[in-house]
């Protein structure tokens, strides 16, 4: 059956982002570059030549192209043109950028190659410490034919921070797809018993995701659920510390660091709730993933993730860098299994239908035939910078 990106069979399209380990932004992007190359366009990805190398790996045997770059200094006109240089030789139709650094660059490029270019931000603010960003952002608004923000909270923030004008951004919210896990081994692997009970969470562990509190809500239901498992699957600075922590607070053999796992259909099906305790989100893929296994979930009410889940309908919302509001709600959750269950249910209607990964691609794709329409014309401070004139 054909597809939405089938509109764009033929075409040639350039993926650019400034990282390529396994983050959010980095997934979006490989999902869209392997949806539009299924449905017959043709994708390059262009990845830093000294990163990690996830992308390439996780784009391997799709038929996209990878290309590397190298940036050694913050401002170079060299690294436009050899970027502008690698957008003609593919013969790319429209190129779309990830993140701050590539949203600048590739604007520049873009532009110098004489192809229409858009840009996602995922939520990262790193552009406002320095006035130079903010500028340098800011021109990439302006000469870029579209902007997309991931959610309606990240696109309040570019506002405020570069005094755009709303009409100036586009808000395509991330979709996952869905991998069902007939039976998980996650269980087995760590050890557990029929009558433990495990809540998951996804997620890097830095100290913006917020996992110290988690561990101190696991630590406040020792008592009342001694049952309970605690399991993270995600990497970083804080795994040692968090080890440490849970020794100080006695619930070591009862918290687990999964690491970095490639499995997460696997790790979501052992669970009984999916939590997400950040202290600043957007629109989280993990939070998308257990929302469409019908997962009952538990979140802190930050960034998007109210609007995700519906208010509410769709999850438990709770205060952000509070354990013992986090240790209620889980708590209702775990003794309450049939309403868990129609929350998770609640949860994968609501996903089903705002966040798949079809419904992305499906905006992803009106927007790319907007902007290669015979039909389209910049506007004129984007027209005059595509002819070379002063403006």
């Amino acid at each position: 059956m054909p597809t939405a990106a089938s509109r764009l069979r033929g075409m040639r399209f350039a993926h650019l982002i400034e990282t390529d380990g396994p983050g959010g932004a980095e997934r979006v992007l490989a999902n869209l570059a392997t949806e539009f190359q299924s449905a017959g366009s043709d994708n390059v990805v262009i990845v830093p030549e000294r990163g990690e190398g996830w992308l390439a790996r996780e784009l391997r045997g799709t038929g996209v192209h990878v290309e590397s770059f190298c940036l050694d200094r913050p401002f170079s006109p060299t690294f436009a043109r050899r970027l502008a240089d690698i957008l003609r030789s593919y013969g790319v139709a429209l190129a779309h950028s990830h993140e701050f650094t590539m949203a600048v660059y590739g604007t520049w490029a873009a532009r110098r190659a004489g192809i229409p270019h858009v840009f996602t931000m995922h939520g990262s603010r790193y552009y406002a410490e320095r006035w130079r960003r903010r500028i340098a952002l800011w021109l990439a608004t302006r000469m870029s034919d579209a902007v997309v923000t991931v959610s309606h909270s990240l696109a309040r923030q570019l506002r405020r921070d570069l005094l755009l004008s709303a009409d100036r951004l586009i808000t395509i919210p991330n979709g996952v797809r869905h991998f069902p896990t007939s039976q998980s081994l996650l269980r087995q692997e760590l050890g557990l018993a029929d009558t433990d009970q495990l809540v998951v969470a996804v997620g890097n562990l830095y100290p913006i995701k917020g996992h110290t509190y988690l561990l101190q809500a696991l630590a406040l239901l020792a008592s009342r659920l001694p049952r309970l498992h605690v399991a993270i699957a995600g990497r970083g600075e804080l795994a040692s510390p968090l080890r440490a922590h849970a020794a100080a607070l006695n619930v070591h053999d009862r918290f687990h660091l999964l690491g970095l796992r490639s499995d997460i259909g696997n790790v979501l099906s052992a669970a009984d709730v999916f939590v997400l305790p950040s202290l600043s989100e957007g629109v989280p893929l993990a939070l998308l993933e257990a929302m469409l296994a019908a997962k009952p979930i538990v979140a802190t009410a930050v960034g998007e993730v109210p609007t995700v889940l519906d208010g509410g309908r769709a999850g438990l919302l709770v205060p952000s860098a509070d354990a013992s509001a986090l240790a209620n709600a889980l708590a209702s959750v775990l003794v309450d299994l049939a309403y868990g269950q129609r929350l998770g249910l609640a949860a994968a209607t609501r996903a089903g239908g705002e966040y798949s990964l079809d419904a992305m691609v499906d905006r992803y794709v009106a927007l790319y035939a907007k902007y290669l329409s015979p039909a389209y014309r910049p506007d004129p401070l984007c027209r005059e910078f595509l002819n070379g004139r002063p403006v």
